[in-house]
This record gives C-alpha cells, structure tokens and sequence, in this order.
C-alpha cells in the first residue's frame, strides 16, 4: 500500500503529582494552549485540551508516527518542562507517572469535547478519583483500586 492514512482519536487522562491542586488559573490556559502547541509540533492535532487544579483532559489525534505511550510521554515531559520553566522556579511541578487513554470513535467527539470544556461544572458535584474510576468502568478497564492512588 502506497500510503497509510489514520483516524484515531485518544482521551488522555492525567493528574498532578500526588494529585496536588497546581494548576491555577492564572496560567491554565496558557497550559491548555502550550499543549496544544506540543501537540502541533509533533504531527498531532489536539482537539481539545483542559482539566482541573489537579488533573488534565486531552483529546487528540493520534499521528500515525507516534505510539500513544510516545504521544503522552511528550505532551507530559515538554509541558512539565514549561510549567517548572515558568511558573515553578523551585522545579515543584510533575506530573503522575501513570495516565488513562481511551478511545474515542468519531461520532464521540462532540460529546468527550464538551466532556472536558465543562470540567468545572462537572467537578462541582465529583472528585478526580470519582471521575477516573466511573471513566475506567465506562470503557471497561481492568484495574486494581489498590494501586490507582499509590
């Protein structure tokens, strides 16, 4: 075959290191862009990128050039890099080493986009860790509890 031609989208979900509320507002969408921007510069288009003081949203295309774990290894190492660069002189900022990634169908978009521009309304009445977990049994997870927050 000449050419290869892709279509798969991915929800990344990722927290702060031990889950600590970093991200304020002053800077996150500067964040959320930045993101964005690390996205562009590596053949993946990011569709929508946000989250909360604690956690992270991003859904994107995934380029055919990249593995997801070469994708989110990426978006995390480069934007850790910039938060510590320009918002935690004492290099305070990491984030988790684990993360979720779930697949999207086309059809979904619409909904996991709007699913994470109303991260704010949605945690009014839910944790982080309500959230993960009602997303690792939506898409059918196998997880162990015990090492979700170790």
């Amino acid at each position: 075959m000449a050419n290869s031609f892709t279509q798969a989208y991915i929800h990344f979900v990722f927290s702060t290191k031990n889950r600590k509320p970093l991200i304020e507002l002053e800077f996150e969408k500067q964040l959320w862009a930045y993101i964005g921007g690390i996205g562009k510069q590596n053949g993946t288009h990011i569709i929508e990128c946000g989250g909360m003081p604690d956690h992270a949203h991003v859904l994107l295309e995934l380029s055919k050039a990249m593995s997801i774990v070469q994708t989110i290894q990426k978006i995390k190492g480069v934007s850790s890099k910039w938060l510590n660069d320009h918002h935690f002189p004492n290099r305070d900022f990491a984030w988790q080493v684990g993360y979720g990634a779930f697949s999207i169908g086309h059809s979904g978009l619409k909904q996991a986009v709007r699913y994470i521009h109303n991260q704010k309304k949605h945690h009014e009445h839910k944790t982080f860790k309500e959230e993960y977990i009602k997303l690792l049994k939506k898409y059918n997870v196998d997880y162990d509890e015990r090492y979700l927050w170790g």
